[in-house]
């Protein structure tokens, strides 16, 4: 039987002992150094709101400001699932406080826009038409116009589904392309179904519960068939999304329909990275054709290292195939992306932006990768390197 939001936040806040040790990861208290404006202070407005206590804008304020980066679940030493007791919090908080309808209009906005491509890319055409109007640090933000090598055929007996996601095929359709083109060098086709969408992060992390298990219904939808005719896995590109599909057997567990269903997906997700990790193929050394290799400076996103616990696993791959690694300094904290926190919490983000910006170039690496879209698009609008997802750096 489910837990109830109310019992399943009581779990987590009592395993809570207060040491601290979030402190020293959490990024906003980093910047802020105000103790709620982390975990530990976090954790102790949302008890006090479950308890029935008063709770005001300024309490929704410290909600809205942490980014879910999730470093202090990877820093606890008693396991609480912050992230989980954040979302619960959140809900009740924007239950009992509401919001003003110019903030609740932006909201709702985003979450139709970043989640219907065709609208989103419409939107994006625009922006780079107007893009030499713009000041410089506007103009940094509009994505650049990639076009998707082919896509190779299904022609592999083993095959695994690919979330193509929501904003990934527009703002940059050659990381899946390339994913592909990888996979299909080991012997495993990538099958994208066109049913399926966006994971339901967006709508899940803004308040927007039911919006996201309808995501989730539609996606189950999508992959059922195929995973009943023996799709080994679901494969995701954009790591923000990998905790999202991984939390669809919690998000529907109440749902007699779709709850084991729900299991069976989240059990099948796997990240790019895990899926190549495992084939020995892909990590044999190869000269990256004649050329010196490159040095690459890896910014790891919290949905990789926090949130799915994946780390220094894509590290091991480029070094295998003959890149070098620079090391790079507090590579465990946000780079301020965080979803839509670069537009809701501009100030904070960009403060963060600036920090991780510093802390990859510092080695002076002839390009930044990562493995997550919305980092991606967030480091190259203030990077003085390219960009790139590093699936991209296997596909050369």
């Amino acid at each position: 039987m489910a837990q109830t939001p109310s019992s399943e936040a009581d779990a987590i806040i009592r395993k809570c002992v207060h040491c601290g040790f979030c402190l020293a990861t959490c990024p906003t208290y980093q910047l802020l150094g105000n103790e709620l404006d982390s975990p530990r202070g976090r954790i102790q407005l949302i008890s006090a709101a479950l308890e029935g206590k008063e709770v005001s804008a300024k309490t929704q304020l410290h909600l809205d400001r942490c980014l879910t980066c999730r470093a202090c679940e990877t820093t606890c030493p008693s396991g609480v699932q912050y992230g989980r007791l954040l979302d619960i919090g959140r809900e009740h908080v924007e239950a009992s406080v509401g919001r003003p309808w110019p903030v609740n209009l932006l909201r709702r906005a985003l979450r139709v826009v970043l989640t219907t491509p065709t609208l989103l890319a419409v939107l994006v055409r625009i922006a780079r038409w107007l893009s030499p109007l713009l000041p410089e640090k506007l103009r940094r933000k509009v994505p650049v116009s990639r076009l998707a090598a082919p896509w190779p055929s299904a022609s592999h007996h083993r095959k695994m589904l690919i979330l193509e996601g929501c904003v990934q095929p527009v703002l940059d359709p050659a990381i899946n392309s390339a994913a592909a083109r990888v996979l299909d060098r080991l012997g495993i086709s990538l099958v994208a179904p066109t049913a399926a969408g966006c994971c339901g992060a967006v709508a899940f992390h803004m308040n927007a519960p039911d919006e996201a298990r309808a995501h989730a219904r539609r996606n189950i939808d999508a992959w059922w068939p195929l995973i009943e005719s023996g799709a080994e896995a679901i494969v995701v590109t954009a790591s923000g999304c990998g905790p999202m599909l991984r939390d669809y057997a919690h998000l529907l567990s109440g749902e007699a329909a779709y709850a084991q269903k729900a299991a069976r997906v989240s059990a099948l997700v796997k990240d790019v990275s895990e899926v190549i990790a495992r084939e020995p193929a892909a990590l044999q050394r190869q000269p990256l054709e004649g050329r010196a290799p490159r040095r690459v400076a890896f910014h790891s996103p919290c949905t990789l290292q926090h949130g799915l616990r994946i780390d220094g696993v894509v590290e091991r791959i480029l070094t295998a195939r003959g890149f070098e690694l620079i090391p790079v300094r507090d590579g465990h904290l946000c780079c301020g992306s965080a979803g839509t926190y670069s537009l809701t919490q501009p100030e904070l983000s960009g403060q963060l932006l600036a920090r991780k910006i510093a802390t990859l170039e510092e080695g002076k690496p002839d390009l930044i990768a990562t493995a997550n879209i919305g980092c991606l698009m967030h480091l190259q609008s203030a990077a003085r390197m390219p960009v790139v997802h590093w699936i991209e750096l296997l596909s050369m």
